[in-house]
């Protein structure tokens, strides 16, 4: 059999699960092979080894079963990294991006600005922030010791500072030096979503609050002015439903300048707001 063969095989079992089963085909078996995607295509006549052959089968029964590719790979891109991951952590994706580039261009005339990523994950926003910017005093804090592990090997690996804190966000906050800036993807999916159980294989504690999906965003919103200079932003990533609601609880707080950003699929993923009040 050859690479090509393996691969058309794979797609009828992928499909069911995923949105791009090619990819995901391509990448577990280049995995397999020390082949990027684009060496794999040159190769796509050559015989599979045996063992290759057995080794793939198990990791697509892994994501036939829903599975994350970036789970089974042990690592995935954002940004303009590439981060390790375990099932500690969320997969990062794409549409967080918007905060990153949010967060810069709210930081681009400050100089050693101070910035905590609140339910840091893996450390995808915060060593994103930091890969951009070298002056940075950068903080990652979350409740999981288990995703703070993975989010500093990530740091280690990278050579990028970070501090990475284990806390509770409100508790943090309160307790916090000033900042420029805070940004943060707290748990924001609603307990009865019928998205969470293709989300099964990801830490729950990180998806939903068990609740309307806003108590983890409303808490720090109540909570962030107390860790903002005046005119800090505090940036957020939510649900894309969500827009209105996280508007409002920014603007009933004081924020000003209150805006949502877009993600690359058009979807309203992130609000945010500048404090004016007297901050810490």
């Amino acid at each position: 059999m050859t690479l090509a063969q393996a691969i058309a095989d794979a797609l009828p079992r992928l499909a069911p699960v995923s949105d791009a089963p090619r990819q995901d085909a391509e990448l577990l078996l280049g995995r397999l092979l020390g082949f990027s995607r684009a060496q794999l295509f040159s190769r796509l006549e050559t015989p599979i080894p045996p063992a290759t052959a057995a080794a793939f089968e198990v990791d697509l029964q892994r994501r036939a079963r829903g599975e994350p590719v970036a789970y089974i790979l042990g690592e995935w891109g954002f940004w303009t990294l590439v981060l390790s991951v375990s099932p500690a952590v969320l997969v990062p994706r794409p549409e967080t991006e918007v905060l990153v580039e949010w967060a810069l261009q709210c930081l681009l005339p400050l100089s050693t600005p101070r910035v905590a990523d609140l339910g840091t994950g893996s450390g995808a926003i915060a060593l994103a922030l930091a890969s951009e910017r070298s002056d940075i005093r950068m903080t990652g804090v979350d409740l999981s010791g288990d995703a703070l592990a993975v989010a500093r090997g990530n740091g280690e690996r990278l050579r990028l500072p970070v501090q990475w804190v284990q806390a509770d966000f409100g508790e943090w906050l309160a307790a916090a030096p000033a900042h420029d800036l805070v940004v943060g993807n707290p748990p924001y999916i609603a307990a009865r979503d019928p998205h969470l159980p293709a989300l099964r294989f990801e830490p729950a504690m990180a998806l939903t609050d068990g609740h309307d999906g806003l108590n983890a965003l409303r808490a720090i919103i109540a909570a962030a002015p107390a860790a903002l200079k005046p005119g800090g932003w505090l940036l957020l990533e939510h649900g894309y439903d969500q827009a209105e609601p996280v508007q409002q609880l920014l603007r009933d707080a004081g924020f000003i300048d209150v805006e949502t950003r877009r993600d690359l699929g058009d979807q309203p993923r992130a609000s945010g707001g500048r404090w004016v009040g007297a901050g810490r």
